[in-house]
């Protein structure tokens, strides 16, 4: 009996101090079974507090200064065309309609299995361009059957071609199949101007991983608390980037690691601030194929930090031998799989 009344004056006292810890903001780690008493969770869940704090052990807590209030996703879409400037055909040989399918539902699943992500406001958007109806039915299928509502907006070409000079950087008479990605990407931008917070501009041949959306706005927060400055951060890592040995920053994020890179593709996550900052820059792509088409965004990274993962959030479903496809050392066809 005498051990009895030992323990549970030890599990008051225990009680007691997890609630004084618990309202002054401080944190109580058992290491014996890896239990954080403060947080009702255990090591191996996610720790983070959307928009209050950012917990990676052993360095302990990074207060969130700049919190996340809302996330648009902005999905560009085009199931008719196969590949943008290639002839070559994706990995797994499918109709475009199935990457578009799948890259949207790897994006729903990543949403739903997110906890922290139901704390902020979500807004999805498609912008498409020339789909048959019976495909554009199949992504509405989809959306309803993760009971997600979204904006679908049909991109009218005759908007845009005007502004679209018709010789590119390299002197040569700019495609069709280009110009209508030009115009999406403007399309896209001028959504961009309504949103309250951070933006996501995917294509639709990316695949995610479940925890992508969730490591994307928590390793936001964190390191652009950190530096005081919003960022450009993109989910994929891709192979180009092991081209060539060049130095480069390493950051901790969420649950990955980040570096520093100085080139992106056209699939990034950054905030309605640094839109509007660099408003004449990313218009500047829908206006002039540049060479490379992306070399306004890199420019951009000259002057604000962009960062991707180690290993890749997502995969970019081109041809496989293509350097700007399918990152290293992932699980190309499991990733395939869990989104079918």
């Amino acid at each position: 009996m005498k051990e009895i009344k030992n323990n549970k004056k030890k599990s008051l006292i225990k009680k007691i101090f997890v609630k004084i810890s618990r309202f002054f903001g401080y944190e109580i780690i058992d290491q014996n079974n890896f239990e954080i008493p403060t947080l009702n969770k255990t090591l191996h869940e996610d720790i983070n507090i959307i928009g209050s704090k950012s917990i990676n052990l052993p360095l302990g807590e990074v207060k969130v200064t700049r919190p996340v209030r809302s996330l648009d996703i902005i999905i560009r879409t085009c199931t008719e065309v196969n590949m943008l400037t290639q002839s070559k055909k994706r990995i797994f040989e499918k109709e475009k309609v199935e990457y578009t399918l799948r890259s949207i539902r790897s994006i729903l699943q990543s949403l739903n299995s997110s906890n922290q992500l139901k704390k902020i406001k979500i807004k999805l958007k498609v912008i498409d361009y020339n789909s048959k109806k019976e495909n554009l039915d199949k992504i509405d299928k989809l959306f309803k059957s993760f009971n997600r509502s979204y904006d679908l907006i049909n991109l009218d070409l005759s908007n845009f071609e005007d502004n679209i000079a018709k010789k590119n950087q390299k002197n040569q008479i700019v495609t069709s199949n280009q110009m209508s990605n030009m115009a999406n990407i403007h399309q896209s931008l001028i959504e961009a101007k309504n949103s309250e917070d951070l933006i996501y501009f995917v294509e639709d041949d990316y695949i995610h991983n479940k925890d992508s959306l969730n490591e994307m706005v928590l390793t936001f927060e964190r390191i652009s608390s950190q530096i005081n400055n919003d960022i450009f951060l993109c989910p994929t890592d891709y192979p180009y980037l092991y081209s060539k040995a060049e130095s480069t920053q390493i950051f901790l994020g969420s649950n990955y690691h980040w570096r520093k890179v100085n080139e992106t593709l056209c699939t990034f996550l950054t905030s309605k601030k640094m839109v509007d900052k660099h408003w004449s820059i990313l218009k500047s792509m829908c206006e002039l194929e540049h060479y490379p088409f992306e070399k306004p965004l890199h420019d951009i990274y000259e002057m604000e930090l962009c960062i991707s993962p180690i290993p890749s959030l997502a995969i970019h479903c081109t041809n496989v031998n293509s350097i700007f496809g399918l990152s290293p050392n992932i699980n190309w066809k499991k990733l395939w799989d869990d989104n079918g």
